[in-house]
């Protein structure tokens, strides 16, 4: 195998974001993150403490989203979602950007949000990743623009998605695309090497997170974790056979 199990698993954020996930599917969740010794998990806040305690003495760490999944809410309400959610016991921040203040093209306010979030973060030893929502966002040049602005205001991550971007057609209906291999390649050369990009959304196979692994994807939000990991031990298992 060209990956070791380890950067496999390394790159799996497991989402746990569904809306109706009950507290024992959380619970099991974390559960799951810990037996397959994924790099962490992304949990509603309201249950940080809850994977906190489970994953504590564990390799995986907690992390939770902020302003999710649209990022309409004001800045104070989204900083304070992020010192709360530190406080119970998250790591990892994954915050939606202010999509209609970005397609307003209000940029001071995008970098003001971001580094007000970037810097209650890191003051409590969390990372923070960004979301695009790249789906909503009608051209190359804006997802540029957001990449050098999240740079700037100190992210540690870009992100393609939430996994919940739906979008309305003119047709009526909603249809989604997640991350793509177009944006991840326009993300990485959009940011310096000291920010890292995470893939989410549509990632649901060992192949597909290999792909943008080798794109330069550092961390992939999946929900399909157990089945991407099984997959990885019968391919080894079986080339180990031969």
């Amino acid at each position: 195998m060209k990956y070791t199990y380890e950067d496999i698993a390394g790159m799996i954020d497991h989402s746990l974001l569904h809306p109706t996930l009950t507290d024992a599917e959380l619970e099991q969740g974390c559960q799951l993150a810990a037996k397959y010794k994924v790099i962490s998990v992304c949990i509603k806040p309201y249950a940080v403490r809850l994977a906190a305690d489970i994953l504590g003495g564990t390799q995986v760490r907690v992390g939770t989203v902020v302003g999710f999944p649209h990022g309409n809410s004001s800045p104070k309400v989204k900083r304070y979602e992020t010192i709360a959610a530190c406080e119970d016991g998250a790591r990892e921040i994954d915050m939606v950007i202010n999509i209609g203040k970005a397609l307003s093209g209000d940029w001071a306010y995008v970098e003001n949000e971001i580094r007000l979030i970037c810097h209650e973060s890191h003051r409590r030893g969390a990372i923070v990743k960004v979301i695009l929502e790249t789906d909503f966002l009608p051209n190359d040049e804006v997802k540029i623009k957001l990449c050098q602005i999240s740079e700037r205001a100190g992210a540690d991550f870009v992100k393609t998605s939430t996994g919940y971007g739906f979008v309305k057609g003119q047709d009526g209906r909603y249809s989604y695309k997640g991350a793509t291999a177009h944006d991840v390649k326009l993300m990485r050369a959009a940011c310096s090497p000291k920010v890292k990009i995470k893939a989410a959304g549509g990632i649901r196979d060992l192949d597909t997170l290999i792909m943008f692994k080798e794109l330069g994807v550092t961390r992939c939000g999946a929900t399909a974790t157990a089945a991407i990991l099984d997959e990885y031990n019968r391919r080894a298992a079986a080339k180990e056979k031969h």
